[in-house]
């Protein structure tokens, strides 16, 4: 075990320092040799080294430098230093965060990160908080705790006799609803269709005014943080909406944009987040913990409880916080550790200093594209920025090109009808360098492939200094 361990040791470092001298998006070579993975299983064991130097010389090259500083796709944030080493002690630890009992440690600092997480957004101090795999399982664990108040209010026990014959639930989303709520609303038996969609502003932001008379159970979807643009719905005038009607709960999906509401110069976008029932949060994106950690926060921890728990004779329960009676799963792994870890690392001010910071990149990568000439769809209020390169086949032409080109990494996406690249700054990693080397990247190609389509805009060498 020990060599085992000080080779592990040894090949991490290596690729930890090499992800920024990297190409962000794995060669088409290193791609081509995951194929010598593909062969029939020998009937022998091997030696756990050998395994774990196939694993890293075959595996390595080809995976995506995520961690690194110049990954913009899909809102990825990097590991921190302190949650990525109690990532690897948790894995050696190998603990069953379901139960107290089977790991005092792990249902320990879930406690104690309970408590810093719910100080640190604002919400209540006897909210109740789970530790799940990420955002859509944060949407599926509020949104059960809201079908369970809302059926209940209605003479209705959803846990113990289903949905056949159940009181019809309303749930009230924007047309911008992220495909995550989607999905868990139809894990729930609630249903993708059958949701009353609300009409949204140029931003992506719902339009509470256009939210239809709220009757019998009804849970109203709102969001922090479009997965597009990064702008709020105004959840506080939802809430009032919300809070007027007689059996209705109101849910908020902050994949990311939740954490602003820890960053004092961007809260008052999560204005309103406090009269939320539930909320959804992902630790692996601003916190900046590794893959997978999501947040669900219920301001009633019996309402979550009762939509959650479970028991059994061989079950041993300490009579304090029980892990699985906050989640879905029972036998897990110990995200908490990480989550921890990383608050502890970071403090107040580095958690708002990070979002700050990217905040910040985000503004300037919009700024260096508008100066040379390309059209910023959205208002840049968090980390998101949209840029259009002119056509829809233009567009993906330079999204394309960038990601081949492997100096960053930026996916794209169709905005209101109009093809864009989406550019999310979301890691501690990404350092100022790192912005203008890649806007430099971004528009050394996007001038490439616009000449011939240059109508309305100039070049890019008026806007900054070209990549070498």
């Amino acid at each position: 075990m020990e060599d085992l361990f000080d080779g592990f040791a040894l090949r991490a470092k290596r690729y930890a320092e090499g992800l920024q001298d990297r190409r962000v998006f794995p060669s088409s070579d290193a791609l081509k040799g995951l194929r010598t993975l593909d062969i029939p299983l020998q009937d022998d064991p091997l030696p756990p080294g050998e395994v774990l130097s196939q694993l890293d010389e075959i595996g390595s090259p080809a995976t995506v430098a995520s961690s690194g500083g110049r990954y913009f796709g899909f809102v990825v944030g990097g590991a921190l230093p302190a949650a990525l080493a109690a990532n690897l002690l948790a894995s050696v630890w190998d603990q069953n965060a379901g139960l107290e009992v089977a790991s005092p440690i792990s249902a320990t600092l879930e406690e104690i990160s309970t408590q810093w997480l719910v100080s640190l957004l604002g919400l209540p101090a006897d909210a109740g908080v789970g530790f799940v795999t990420g955002a859509t399982m944060a949407n599926f664990t509020g949104l059960a705790a809201a079908r369970h108040v809302v059926l209940k209010k209605a003479g209705w026990d959803v846990e113990r006799s289903g949905l056949f014959g159940a009181p019809s639930v309303t749930v009230v989303v924007s047309d911008e609803v992220h495909v995550s709520l989607l999905k868990a609303l139809s894990m729930l038996g609630l249903g993708r269709e059958r949701v009353v969609r609300v009409d949204v502003d140029g931003q992506g932001r719902m339009r509470a005014d256009c939210i239809p008379d709220l009757q019998g159970p009804t849970i109203v979807c709102a969001q922090a943080g479009n997965v597009n643009t990064g702008a709020f719905d105004p959840i506080a005038e939802i809430g009032e909406r919300t809070a007027k009607a007689d059996n209705a709960w109101l849910h908020v999906d902050g994949a990311f944009g939740l954490w602003a509401a820890a960053c004092p110069s961007r809260a008052q976008l999560a204005h309103g987040i406090q009269q939320a029932d539930s909320l959804a949060t992902d630790a692996h994106k601003w916190l900046n913990v590794p893959y997978d950690s999501g947040l669900v926060f219920v301001r009633d921890a019996q309402a979550l409880i009762a939509a959650m728990s479970t028991t059994a004779a061989y079950l041993t329960e300490s009579g304090k916080r029980e892990p699985f009676h906050y989640v879905p799963e029972m036998s897990r792994r110990a995200r908490g550790v990480e989550v921890w870890a990383a608050l502890r690392s970071l403090g107040k001010r580095g958690l708002a200093d990070l979002i700050e910071m990217n905040c910040r990149q985000a503004t300037r990568f919009a700024e260096g594209l508008t100066a040379a000439g390309y059209t910023i769809l959205n208002d840049v209020v968090l980390n998101q920025v949209l840029v259009s390169f002119g056509d829809a086949e233009t567009t993906d032409r330079v999204i394309r090109r960038v990601q081949e080109d492997g100096n960053c990494w930026c996916g794209g996406t169709t905005w209101q009808d109009k093809r864009a690249m989406r550019i999310s700054v979301s890691s501690w990693k990404t350092s100022d360098e790192d912005i203008e080397f890649s806007l430099n990247a971004i528009l050394r190609i996007a001038e490439r492939e616009c000449l011939g389509n240059s109508a309305g805009k100039r070049s890019p060498r008026d806007a900054v200094t070209r990549a070498h």
